[in-house]
């Protein structure tokens, strides 16, 4: 039985943050607004005004900067009983916003301020505590009933966060089809969504044809045609794909990177962009494809190694990589069994392929 899931609502293009009263108001009269505190003083008046002109009545509370349950617990005493939880931000800032509303029941919007992850259309919100060591992976019963991504404040972020999440995105072809043909279990737990897996082949299609245009558009702090469908690719083309598709060996890596420094502080999307390689290393694809795919990291400046990632590695940390990584349970998405020699040896090929100091 497949399942698939997806936001209710996806709102994307310039200036899409003044219209978000207008989109509130089709969810409800009042809502409790969590915001990164970059976010509350460039644009919360902004965002007041445009909850006031649509009749929204919105209480605005600031982000502490990490989601922990003290800070899910300081918001809330806060909040009161909201119906409706909009979070503006980065990733800890929508999962804390997505931690209040799963805590109340309430409806979820997601405003990212930035192109890092796909993580804005899923019902998935990672806890951590107070030294940043996550604690769970949680879930809330349904994805956000609006997702509401501005393109002009994308556009003015970090290059780097948006190079990440084309690394994030990147591999879902990988991955979708990998889960799928395995007969693997998706996020939902449900079987691998067809429509998924078209979907993360069309977000890789945008990321090759159109990457380095939005990378142009993105120095120019202006968006333009191809930062519009590279957004739409990193952001809801990927989180569809990861979340109704399923996952594989690349995001099954991140286990294991994140179990040792200076690997753990790489962007989540650099780690998942190296681990794409040793992937399809794994797949036995044809060299050529692989360097193609190492030739387009270059170009947008992703990383081709752990080299790369961070430093050079030795064996014992190749060791610990593999060997968390062959805990997590996407290892199993994958048309046959992987042990961890076959992990290392492919790992070693990637590193003597492309490592760069």
């Amino acid at each position: 039985m497949i399942v698939f899931g997806s936001p209710s609502r996806y709102v994307q293009g310039p200036g899409s943050l003044s219209h978000l009263g207008v989109e509130l108001a089709r969810i409800a009269d009042t809502a409790v607004l969590v915001l990164d505190p970059l976010i509350q003083d460039r644009y919360g008046e902004i965002i007041a005004a445009s909850c006031r002109d649509a009749g929204v009545t919105a209480q605005q509370l600031r982000f502490g900067g990490e989601c922990t349950p003290a800070e899910i617990d300081r918001l809330a005493a806060l909040a009161g009983r909201p119906a409706t939880v909009a979070a503006a931000g980065g990733g800890k800032c929508i999962d804390a916003g997505k931690a209040l509303a799963n805590r109340h029941g309430a409806s979820v919007v997601t405003i990212p301020t930035i192109a890092s992850t796909d993580a804005p259309t899923s019902h998935n919100y990672v806890m951590y505590d107070e030294s940043h060591r996550m604690l769970a992976v949680e879930k809330l019963n349904r994805n956000p009933a609006l997702v509401i991504v501005d393109t002009e404040v994308i556009a003015r972020a970090p290059k780097k966060l948006f190079v990440a999440g084309i690394g994030d995105a990147i591999g879902k072809i990988y991955e979708a089809d990998a889960c799928y043909a395995a007969g693997g279990i998706n996020v939902f737990g449900g079987g691998s969504s067809y429509a998924a897996v078209l979907l993360g082949r069309a977000c890789h299609r945008v990321l090759q044809d159109d990457a380095l245009a939005a990378l142009a558009a993105i120095d120019a702090g202006t968006p333009d045609a191809a930062l519009e469908r590279v957004v739409e690719a990193t952001v809801l083309m990927s989180g569809l794909a990861f979340e109704s598709g399923g996952l594989s060996i690349a995001h099954s890596m991140t286990r294991g990177l994140t179990a040792v420094r200076p690997w753990a502080d790489a962007l989540h999307g650099f780690q998942v962009a190296y681990a794409n390689l040793v992937q399809i290393r794994l797949e036995g694809r044809a060299e050529a494809e692989i360097r193609d795919l190492a030739a387009f990291y270059r170009q947008v400046g992703l990383p081709c190694s752990l080299t790369e990632l961070a430093a050079p590695p030795t064996g014992e940390v190749m060791d610990i990589i593999a060997s968390r990584t062959m805990t997590a349970p996407h290892i199993r998405h994958f048309p046959r069994v992987v042990t961890s020699p076959d992990l290392l040896a492919a790992m070693a090929w990637v590193e003597e392929s492309f490592a760069r100091l």
